[in-house]
C-alpha cells in the first residue's frame, strides 16, 4: 500500500495524455481538421473532458511528430498546405531512405529477408479503402504500409537511422495521404511490389532507384506540376 496514494494520479494524467495525442492524430489524418485550422486547447480541453495541461501535452508532442505547428504568440495549428514543406520533407527522405536502404540491403539476413516477404504480404492483403473511410486510405493499411517500408529499412542494423525514418514518416504521413485525393490513378502495388523484388534480389542500385521514383511520385502529387512529373 506504501506509495499508492501519490503514485496514481501520474499514470492517470499520462493515460489521458496518451487518448487525446491519439484522438489529435487520428482527427488531423482524417481531414477534421483542415491544413492551417487552429488547434485551440481551450477549445480541445473543452470537447475532450480534460484539462488544458493535458491538451497542451499532446499538442507538444503533435508538434514533435510534424503534425502540428507551433504558432508564436498564437498556439497550435494544423501545418499549412505548402508545396515547399512536402517537398522539402521528400527531399530529406529521397536523400536518406535510399542510401539506408542499400546498406539493408547489403547486411540483412535471413531473417530480414523473411520479414519483408511478410510485411508486403500483409500490405497487398490489407484493403486499401474501407466504406466507413470515404476516400482516406484505411487505417490498418497505413499501418501495414509504414511497416512495410520500415522493415525494408531494418536490415541496416542501424537504430539511429531507422528512428530519423520514423520522424520523417509521421511528418510526411498527412502529404502522402493528400497525395491519394491528387494522384487516384497511382499503381502504389505495381512499386511495392518491385521494392520487394529488388531487395530480395540484393539488387541494391536498382532498389534504390525504385524508391527514389516511389518518393517522387508521392512528392509530385502535391505540386502544381504533377501531371508534368508523372
Amino acid at each position: 500500500m506504501t506509495g499508492m496514494p501519490h503514485n496514481a494520479a501520474p499514470p492517470g494524467k499520462q493515460m489521458l495524455s496518451e487518448q487525446v495525442h491519439a484522438h489529435l492524430r487520428d482527427a488531423i489524418m482524417r481531414g477534421d481538421h483542415a491544413p492551417g485550422d487552429a488547434l485551440k486547447p481551450q477549445d480541445l480541453a473543452k470537447e475532450q473532458g480534460v484539462s488544458l495541461a493535458v491538451v497542451r501535452e499532446a499538442l507538444v508532442r503533435l508538434v514533435g511528430e510534424g503534425l502540428a505547428e507551433r504558432l508564436p504568440n498564437r498556439g497550435f495549428a494544423v501545418p499549412p498546405f505548402s508545396d515547399r514543406r512536402w517537398q522539402e520533407i521528400a527531399e530529406a527522405r529521397k536523400t536518406i531512405e535510399p542510401a539506408v536502404l542499400r546498406m539493408s540491403v547489403e547486411r540483412g539476413d535471413v531473417d530480414w529477408e523473411a520479414r519483408v516477404r511478410a510485411a508486403h504480404h500483409r500490405l497487398v492483403r490489407t484493403p486499401v479503402y474501407v466504406p466507413e473511410g470515404g476516400e482516406h486510405y484505411s487505417g490498418a493499411w497505413a499501418e501495414a504500409h509504414r511497416a512495410f517500408h520500415r522493415t525494408l529499412l531494418e536490415g541496416c542494423g542501424n537504430p539511429t537511422l531507422l528512428e530519423t525514418f520514423d520522424r520523417l514518416w509521421i511528418a510526411s504521413e498527412l502529404a502522402r495521404r493528400w497525395s491519394a485525393h491528387r494522384n487516384p490513378g497511382r499503381d502504389g502495388a505495381e512499386e511495392h511490389r518491385r521494392l520487394e523484388e529488388a531487395a530480395l534480389a540484393r539488387d541494391a542500385d536498382t532498389a534504390a532507384e525504385v524508391l527514389v521514383r516511389h518518393l517522387t511520385l508521392t512528392a509530385a502529387g502535391l505540386t502544381d506540376g504533377a501531371d508534368r512529373a508523372v
